[in-house]
């Protein structure tokens, strides 16, 4: 049976997502960074990138955009977003027993016909914002 165009355009949606936090991903390790993790999910929330930056470990949420009809990617990570990466965040750290500075930032990633371009926002927001 077809699949409705409903399904269609979320299929697309999350193949954009994919390919945004692949770029996000690419973009950082070109900066120095080394990625840890990706996609760390726990009951009420998820981490896209996890990653070193220096003595930094980040915790960066990746947000794409095909356009600007939703608005900044940035403004995606309202406070309630906020509280579910520092709270998924705390537990990380706390699993693997790591004691280090750590901050959070949002990648947002603008599709543009065939590539993508990667802007970071560091520090995005403080821990109990």
């Amino acid at each position: 049976m077809p699949s409705s165009p409903k399904q269609r355009h979320r299929v697309s949606n999350s193949q954009t997502g994919r390919a945004g936090e692949d770029a996000a991903a690419f973009y950082l390790e070109q900066q120095g960074w080394i990625i840890l993790e990706r996609n760390y999910r726990l009951s009420g929330g998820e981490i896209d990138i996890i990653a070193q930056d220096g003595d930094y470990l980040v915790f960066v949420e990746v947000k794409t955009r095909r356009g600007s009809t939703f608005g900044s990617p940035f403004e995606a990570v309202d406070i309630r977003k906020q509280q579910r990466l520092t709270k998924a965040a705390l537990t990380y750290m706390s699993e693997r027993c790591l004691d280090m500075a750590a901050r959070f930032d949002v990648a947002a990633v603008f599709s543009e016909k065939s590539t993508f371009r990667v802007e970071l926002l560091r520090n995005a927001f403080e821990c109990g914002e």
